[in-house]
């Protein structure tokens, strides 16, 4: 049976005046979490808050699906809850979870994973990024048009491809791996590693035992390299893996033993055999050859005499059948092209104004898109940060789908203009504000769970 031990801190960071994220240690689950909000100063605080509770919740099985389906469900929970309430337009979270799951031969660590927060596993004192950011730089990144020294200064490194309550449903990535003794898993939001870099991070989770310690140094050691966005930290350790560490060394020893252990001596007095004759190596093939005939059974003098003509017959015939096959092939992918292309929509810009349109961006094959509705939301008004995706044709599966992206959006435009409308009238005026001050990182006792 596995054992594992975890500590977490959490911090509001130097710059931001609340709180979103949120993380949850249930140690009889052997379920570890965090999640970091957005969507305005309330609702990324709500958004994180119900991702953790309800995974909790509804993650009753001990299997990566069960995990990965009540992420689906708090996904759900707070995009109803975001239509519903107008407060909280807009609102979403990220949220990497793991857990100990029932594997095939024994106990395995399940990780999930939605937006840009990150899964690590520090093994052999190497840390490793298990997970990938849904960002718009991590994709851009992954197609190469970035580099890595890039990426960690682009100004649209916030920007998210992928998180809770965007959309009805969500895809969850996840996988399993095998816990052993002394493995070191670490969950974070971004406001750890956009400050902190993955060498420094290694460093710490080699140098403190205790998970809790070695968490409140990661987000001592953020909110020391600039602090610009909340700091959350869970460290999770594998204090014993139920004796498969110790059963991988004695099967290493045992295969070790068999490489370095002596084979039989060839004997000095043997002479090689001698190869065989070409007569003899051809023989059998030589007198499997057909024996042609005539119309009438008899031997005819060129037993080749007929080959070319009908090999020409059966190549005339299979051609024919491929080229009918492939055509038919053909057929079948291009249906299926024009069907997906049919129930597939995107959101970008028609002239200088938001557009519906049905079909894929740009177009497949010679299944253009066609245009299904034009939005009073121009160009100018679309926030910045959503300007590019928009433009790049934001894709939905469905009408619907598309339809409640353009609310959440006019929604966002109209707030907007409310907010440069409220500013602009308040301009005159002067206030003045108490500075706001930095909670000191909290640290939950580690835990031993059996």
């Amino acid at each position: 049976m596995t054992t594992l031990r975890a500590g977490s801190a959490t911090d509001v960071g130097q710059v931001r005046s609340n709180n979103q994220d949120s993380l949850f240690l249930a140690e009889a689950e052997t379920l570890y979490g965090v999640a970091d909000g957005m969507g305005g100063h309330q609702g990324g605080e709500v958004a994180s808050a119900m991702a953790v509770e309800l995974v909790e919740r509804h993650a009753t099985e001990r299997t990566l699906d069960s995990l990965r389906q009540a992420v689906r469900v708090a996904n759900r929970a707070i995009f109803e809850k975001a239509g519903a309430d107008r407060d909280l337009h807009g609102m979403g979270t990220t949220l990497v979870a793991l857990r100990v799951v029932d594997g095939p031969d024994g106990d395995e660590i399940a990780w999930v994973n939605v937006g840009d927060s990150r899964v690590y596993l520090l093994r052999d004192d190497k840390l490793i990024q298990l997970s990938h950011d849904h960002s718009l730089v991590e994709d851009l990144l992954r197609d190469g048009q970035l580099t890595e020294d890039e990426a960690a200064v682009h100004p649209q490194r916030n920007i998210l491809t992928r998180a809770l309550g965007i959309d009805l449903d969500v895809q969850v990535d996840g996988a399993t791996v095998l816990p052993f003794t002394g493995d070191r898993f670490l969950l974070c939001s971004d406001g750890l590693f956009n400050e902190v870099s993955s060498d420094q991070m290694a460093s710490v989770l080699r140098r403190l035992a205790d998970p809790g310690e070695a968490a409140s140094e990661l987000v001592r050691l953020a909110n020391e390299g600039g602090g610009r966005d909340n700091i959350t930290v869970v460290v999770v350790d594998v204090v014993d893996d139920g004796g498969r560490s110790a059963a991988a060394s004695a099967l290493m020893a045992a295969d070790a033993s068999r490489l370095v252990s002596p084979g039989p001596e060839a004997d000095p007095t043997a002479v090689p055999a001698e190869p065989p004759a070409e007569e003899e190596l051809f023989a059998g093939r030589r007198s499997s050859l057909p024996v042609a005939t005539d119309d009438y059974g008899a031997e005819v003098d060129d037993p080749f005499g007929e080959l070319d003509h009908a090999r020409t017959r059966r190549i005339t015939w299979r051609v024919l059948a491929f080229v009918v096959l492939l055509l038919l092939v053909l057929g079948v992918v291009v249906g299926a092209i024009g069907w997906s292309a049919s129930k597939t929509y995107f959101v970008t810009f028609e002239g200088d104004r938001v557009a519906v349109f049905r079909g894929q961006p740009g177009g497949v094959l010679f299944f253009d898109p066609q245009l299904e509705d034009t939005t009073e939301i121009t160009r100018d008004e679309v926030p910045p940060a959503i300007r590019p995706a928009i433009e790049a044709g934001k894709e939905f599966g469905s009408r619907s789908a598309a339809d409640r992206y353009l609310i959440n959006l006019q929604t966002q435009v109209d707030d907007a203009i409310a907010a440069t409308s409220t500013t602009t009238s308040t301009s005159t005026s002067t206030s003045t504000t108490a500075p706001a001050t930095t909670a000191p990182p909290t640290t939950a006792a580690p835990t031993t769970v059996p």
